[in-house]
């Protein structure tokens, strides 16, 4: 993002009401080789095709902020592969990382990789640096490291329902688990604003978070990412779980978060009334249903409605219910950016 839009962004998630409202949405790989008319492969695959069609998108919609800019991706893919995860891919759709074991028994024999060379995460790396250049000169900057959740990242590497299973019936095999990966997620981040002295803010990414109890996310959760986000001086801490967040929520500032992206099934009323007033929202129109799937007078609609219950405009990113999902249209996105622009007061 520029300079420019990453003060903006700033400013309002620190409470200074914008004079023009802020519209931004988190996009990545499931919506961005689709729109761009190419490949999922061909996005992952090469660094041209990668940067020419983030920079379609910027130019398409230059007053809107896309999150975190210039995400160098692949899919779920990029932190399980460090950890030794076979990698199947998919030309039109998103990759999937196999599990590596299949009992939380085995967590003890987890040794932290390296990011500097392990899996894809030097490719994530080194894909930046040969664009970083290209990138400046459309004045942007490489403002976030990103990194999937511990939890996230352990769903892959054990399997989802092992990992609930395991939470529940192995408490010390599964903190030795979520132990090593958020050691390697501060690891992994450390080498992101290594590389990059741009990076001012910090991303994470975790859905699994939504799938536990309040004591599990007390025990499993809250700790792990609180000590991601405290292991840094950051100026934004942005964290996305747009899987069921109400348990979750309360816990947000301990966390350390900043910036919730949150389930369309949530209102930002309702998440406003959990998180308290500190905490900036990014949302929450229904990504699939409304954005992709509804026609442009649709959107006009639920977006003056959501506007309208919500009656707020202090921290607050008028966006969707989570990451940009495929099949959104470039009309879609422009009446939603025009309703807002007209609807919300100044």
């Amino acid at each position: 993002m520029t300079n420019e839009q990453w003060a903006l962004l700033l400013s309002t998630v620190q409470g200074k009401i914008p004079e023009k409202p802020v519209t931004g949405f988190i996009i990545d790989s499931p919506w961005i080789p689709g729109w761009a008319g190419v490949s999922s492969l061909q996005y992952y695959s090469s660094e041209e095709v990668w940067f020419q069609t983030n920079k379609k998108v910027i130019e398409t919609f230059p007053d809107i902020i896309f999150l975190p800019g210039f995400w160098s991706e692949f899919g779920m893919c990029t932190e399980p592969s460090a950890f030794g995860a076979k990698l199947v891919w998919n030309e039109f759709n998103l990759p999937h990382a196999d599990r590596i074991f299949s009992n939380i028994s085995e967590a003890g024999n987890l040794k932290i990789p390296n990011p500097k060379t392990d899996g894809l995460l030097p490719f994530v790396i080194q894909r930046l640096l040969n664009y970083q250049q290209p990138i400046r000169d459309m004045g942007h900057d490489i403002k976030f490291a990103i990194a999937r959740g511990p939890l996230n990242i352990a769903s892959f590497l054990l399997g989802s329902t092992e990992l609930m299973m395991g939470l529940m019936m192995d408490p010390e095999n599964s903190h030795k688990l979520l132990e090593v990966i958020t050691n390697f997620t501060i690891n992994w981040i450390e080498v992101q604003k290594e590389a990059f002295p741009s990076i001012e803010g910090i991303l994470i990414l975790d859905d699994i978070v939504g799938f536990i109890g309040n004591e599990e996310c007390k025990e499993y959760a809250v700790p792990y990412i609180k000590r991601i986000f405290n292991s840094f001086d950051s100026k934004l801490n942005f964290f996305h779980n747009d899987a069921q967040g109400l348990i979750s929520t309360p816990y947000l500032k301990e966390m350390g978060v900043d910036l919730f992206n949150f389930s369309f099934e949530h209102s930002l009323t309702e998440i406003r009334e959990l998180a308290g007033p500190e905490i900036a929202l990014i949302g929450n129109l229904p990504p699939r249903d409304v954005l992709a799937a509804g026609t442009p007078e649709q959107v006009r609609e639920e977006t003056r409605r959501m506007v309208k219950e919500f009656g707020d405009k202090n921290r607050v990113i008028w966006s969707v219910g989570g990451g940009m999902p495929p099949n959104v249209s470039t009309e879609n996105i422009r009446v939603f950016k025009e309703t807002i622009d007209k609807v919300v007061p100044v």
